[in-house]
């Protein structure tokens, strides 16, 4: 796993579950055994119509002044009307594009199938990580068993080429142009 990009995301079977996973991940995080390039939570709290999808603050973004590339991709993967019925042309191509840097649709598709009331997910790219730490990490959520993993191994350049396809759709999305 070590220098590897991946997209891991930690589907909880509570609404709290993503926020938990969160301070566990800025614990990875402060001890150096992965680097974070984008993180967001989709939290589904009981009662409400849709999931909420929240930025999680760490160094990279921070760093770089920028907003998250995931939020926009997982907003365009959840929210995206059934076939049929129009949606954002930038959306509609960011979701084809996907496929380019290793993130299949089934795995999108995983996600919200696995998305419900009173559920969260985690979701996390990141890239250099340390295997021994993060396998605990990996380990000790899974023997809870609270917590499903859905993973995807990425190209090395995936950061920088999701981040070109979000303002690529972004842009598309402000201009009205197909």
């Amino acid at each position: 796993m070590s220098g590897s990009t991946t997209l891991t995301v930690w589907v909880y079977d509570s609404a709290l579950g993503a926020a938990a996973g969160e301070v566990r991940l800025k614990d990875l995080e402060q001890r150096n055994a992965l680097v974070v390039h984008d993180a967001v939570t989709v939290t589904w709290f009981p009662g409400a119509h849709e999931p909420r999808i929240g930025h999680v603050r760490h160094r990279a973004l921070l760093s770089a002044g920028q907003g998250s590339m995931l939020g926009v991709i997982l907003g365009a993967a959840l929210f995206v009307p059934v076939a049929g019925v129009a949606v954002g042309a930038g959306a509609g191509v960011l979701m084809s594009r996907l496929h380019g840097v290793g993130i299949e649709r089934s795995l999108l598709e995983d996600l919200r199938a696995r998305l419900a009331p009173g559920r969260s997910a985690l979701v996390v790219l990141s890239s250099e990580a340390d295997p021994e730490t993060v396998r605990t990490f990996v380990s000790r959520g899974l023997a809870r068993g609270d917590v499903e993993l859905l993973y995807a191994r990425l190209s090395d350049d995936a950061p920088a080429e999701l981040r070109a396809l979000v303002e690529e759709a972004v842009a598309r999305d402000d201009s009205g142009s197909p």
